[in-house]
């Protein structure tokens, strides 16, 4: 690890204004990703800025119903808090299936929003080619051992994907991200939050370099239990998802009036399968209706020599997990 200068800001303006004089400074939270990083020397910030004193721990009911969650909220706190386990089931459970019990203590939101690939090249500096590592210096993965790599929005600078349970959980809940930089406040959906590769992979977000995530919003809920997460791994635990599906429905008079269907394991952000989604409205919840949505969730995959598999693997986590939110199952 190479030497670095610590900063304890006390206010947000503080924060913000560090990050802006410091070309290589990264704000510091849980730790759970970041420390880890620089260990291995992927990550080398001259200046770590730690906002853990900022007052953003907090988890509230909004005036128009929804949920605002403090980035500096833990994982462990925000999936128990009774407000996300009875309104928001679907975070619950996917902060839940994510890293171990410890981890979760430790882990903050505004650090989930932020983690890094867990692509085994840009993992392990042995390995020279790695885009998003350094780039220019081109993506091993692309030739060598890409199992659990991109099926959707890859490029040939990069085909890795993203790691988070909980983002997942977020785009299908349609929450929002605010932020703060020396420019103001701003919101971003959290759809546009994370990038796909494209020619520039060493660029997960678009979160400014000195800009400060503030807090996630969720709207009202609509889905109540309707919903279900479903993470599929190697192992039971402390493991990323090979294919992970977020499902949640809204059924009235028998019918779809609302779906949501987001996966993780599959792409460089959070896949939303916008087209499944339109074609279950209106349609009874049941299993012909879900296979028909799943078959078209994976529709425009472009796999690869050793990942075709997650194809028919994505296919059938969605038609599971619509099942198991529908009731049906």
């Amino acid at each position: 690890m190479r030497p670095f200068r610590y900063a304890t800001p006390s206010t947000l303006e503080q924060a913000t204004n560090l990050l802006r004089a410091e070309p290589s400074a990264k704000p510091l939270g849980g730790g759970t990703n970041l420390v880890d990083l620089m260990r291995e020397g992927i990550e080398s910030p001259t200046h770590l800025v730690d906002v853990r004193r900022l007052p953003l721990a907090e988890i509230r009911q909004m005036p128009e119903g929804g949920v605002r969650i403090g980035a500096g909220a833990k994982n462990s706190d925000t999936a128990n808090h009774p407000l996300i386990r009875d309104r928001y089931p679907l975070l619950s459970k996917a902060l839940l299936s994510g890293a171990s019990p410890q981890l979760r203590n430790m882990a903050t939101a505004g650090g989930n929003l932020m983690q890094r690939t867990s692509c085994y090249y840009f993992m392990d500096p042995a390995f020279p080619a790695c885009n998003k590592r350094q780039p220019g210096s081109g993506c091993a993965a692309i030739g060598g051992e890409n199992r659990i790599h991109a099926i959707f929005g890859a490029s040939e600078a990069c085909i890795a994907v993203h790691p988070s349970d909980m983002c997942v959980a977020l785009l299908a809940l349609d929450a929002v991200i605010q932020v703060e930089g020396p420019h103001g406040r701003r919101s971003i959906p959290m759809h546009d939050f994370h990038r796909l590769p494209g020619n520039a992979p060493q660029l997960d977000t678009n979160l400014a370099r000195d800009e400060l995530i503030l807090a996630i919003d969720l709207p009202p809920s609509l889905f109540g239990h309707r919903v279900e997460y479903l993470k599929i791994r190697d192992r039971q635990s402390f493991a990323f998802a090979l294919v992970s599906c977020a499902a949640a429905l809204e059924i009235s008079d028998g019918v779809v009036r609302v779906a949501r269907l987001a996966f993780g394991g599959v792409a460089h952000k959070p896949w939303r399968a916008f087209a499944a989604e339109e074609r279950l409205l209106g349609e009874k919840p049941e299993i012909a209706a879900f296979a028909r949505a799943a078959q078209l969730a994976v529709q425009g995959a472009t796999p690869l020599t050793g990942n075709a598999w997650k194809v028919q693997l994505m296919r059938k986590t969605a038609e599971r997990a619509l099942i198991s939110a529908g009731g049906t199952a």
